[in-house]
């Protein structure tokens, strides 16, 4: 059943009474709490506060959430609990509290306890929702990655940030359910902007059967400790009885299998000849993809057949075809506007009119195009673009499938192949230079190294970032082909502009 637009703005998933009696038991069992206060940021209908009670029934409880039916409800279920007066509930807006302020005034031995949204500042920006917290670059994010959406956060990763920065030293605890991706980056967070030793430890839960929705979550659970390690531990399970692993930072960045990662260490760093990219962003797939039908006839997203010129079209393979390793042959065609970011388009009137006429058939929707970078750029514009693009080979490997499969492609159809935004890719103006850096990246050392920084269960676990940290001259050392390496390195090629080009892909 879908979620209502009110559900999806407060990210609301309510936790079960059997999931909130399951945590708050291994709190006090694993970690032997007992909390002078515990304090429930946004309780909700109640779950947790009833838990805590059962579970810490000494302890004062204040509980806070902005939907004002939901403290009625939550009030109305401790009727019934002989403890209930120790139970403080009020309505308020997370955002407008000072939690700060707060904190200071209570206890030191403090339980913050709960379920946080689970949504984001673009879910709540597509929504049209004011709900959220004051704008602030937390990630340190710069440049292209704020307007193409890499700054896009989870309003839960804001709040345990908050709690965590205000978490009283040594007797104060931090325990919530949230996406596991958002524990990592607190994690993270915490490791580049403190200097206090603290302890962490990821429970994974299974959101499926607890909020019939797929997402990898868990128990966070998060404190500074004089002795603590400074690392995240990992359990399986609520009742896991040891730590399947540890996640930790290593030379600025979170990695999720830290032994594996000290051994092929040696193989991080730059790469100066050979860049990552990723696909062809277009934001109307309806438009600007289609499927070939006969001889200049092809059939848009919209079921709409169009007579069109070749000129601006290109094999088109998409994730879910490099993932699946279907590469052989395409399905689909992209319309390319452009050779390199902010060309004018006003050329394709005169070099392919049918193409043009398309496009001005179908400006409204290309206009509507949300995304900012967009904005101020010749009509019909198209990002993830250039000179790489029209390189006959490339090497290709899906973001969103949980494999290290990198695909080799050739030209089909007499023309270079086009991969969506979602598919990561180095290009190449031979076919045996292709095949010599492929086998560098299908190595045992490439893959147990880029294995042991991939978080394996978010939504797209290979990222450029983490491509962009294997150097391929340190595995082709490693290797023995150190020699062949600087042989393809160093050699001439020729862009689309006819230039000579050294080493440059």
């Amino acid at each position: 059943m879908a979620l209502s637009k009110e559900k999806r703005q407060f990210g609301d998933f309510q936790t079960p009474d059997h999931l909130a009696q399951e945590v708050t038991h291994l709190l006090k069992q694993r970690y032997q709490l007992s909390p002078e206060m515990i304090l429930e940021p946004t309780c909700g209908t109640g779950a947790f506060i009833r838990a805590a009670l059962r579970h810490f029934p000494t302890a004062h409880i204040l509980g806070r959430d902005i939907n004002p039916s939901y403290i009625q409800d939550a009030q109305q279920s401790l009727v019934n609990y002989p403890d209930a007066h120790q139970v403080t509930l009020q309505q308020g807006d997370f955002f407008t509290i000072d939690w700060q302020g707060l904190l200071s005034k209570l206890s030191n031995h403090i339980l913050i306890l709960g379920n946080p949204p689970w949504v984001t500042s673009s879910e709540l920006s597509r929504l049209n929702q004011q709900n959220l917290p004051a704008k602030s670059n937390h990630q340190n994010r710069r440049g292209i990655e704020a307007i193409t959406g890499s700054a896009n956060f989870d309003i839960s990763e804001w709040m345990l940030l908050q709690f965590s920065q205000w978490l009283p030293p040594q007797s104060g605890i931090l325990a919530m359910l949230c996406k596991s991706s958002v524990a990592r980056k607190v994690v993270n967070q915490v490791q580049r902007n403190q200097s206090q030793p603290f302890s962490a430890d990821i429970y994974i839960i299974d959101a499926k059967q607890h909020f019939n929705v797929s997402v990898d979550a868990c128990l966070f659970v998060f404190r500074y400790d004089s002795s603590g390690d400074c690392l995240c531990h990992l359990y399986s399970s609520l009742d896991a009885p040891i730590s399947s692993g540890a996640i930790g930072e290593r030379n600025g960045i979170l990695v999720r299998h830290i032994p594996q990662y000290d051994a092929w260490s040696h193989l991080i760093g730059q790469n100066l000849t050979y860049t990552w990219r990723s696909g062809l962003k277009h934001d109307c797939a309806k438009v600007m993809e289609l499927e070939p039908v006969s001889e200049g006839q092809f059939i848009n997203g919209m079921g709409q057949t169009y007579d069109l010129e070749s000129t601006y079209l290109y094999p088109l393979l998409k994730s879910s075809d490099v993932g699946n390793g279907r590469t052989q042959n395409y399905r689909k065609v992209v319309l390319v506007t452009q050779t390199y970011i902010g060309e004018e388009t006003h050329l394709i009137e005169n070099i392919a009119p049918k193409t043009w006429r398309y496009l001005l058939d179908h400006s409204e929707r290309l206009n509507k195009r949300k995304s900012s970078i967009y904005k101020n750029k010749p009509f019909y514009s198209i990002f993830g673009i250039g000179d790489y693009s029209f390189k006959p080979w490339k090497i290709a490997i899906s973001g969103l499938y949980k494999s290290l499969a990198f695909q080799l492609i050739s030209p089909l159809g007499d023309k270079p192949v086009m991969l969506d935004d979602t598919v990561n890719f180095l290009s190449f103006d031979n076919q045996a230079e292709a095949e010599f850096v492929l086998e560098l990246l299908n190595s045992e050392p490439a893959q147990s190294c880029l294995d042991s920084m991939i978080f394996w269960n978010d939504k797209r676990p290979i990222t450029i970032d983490i491509l962009r940290r294997l150097s391929l001259q340190a595995v082709a050392q490693e290797l023995g082909l150190l020699d062949l390496y600087t042989h393809w390195a160093k050699a001439i090629h020729v862009n689309r502009q006819g230039q000579l080009e050294l080493g440059l892909f």
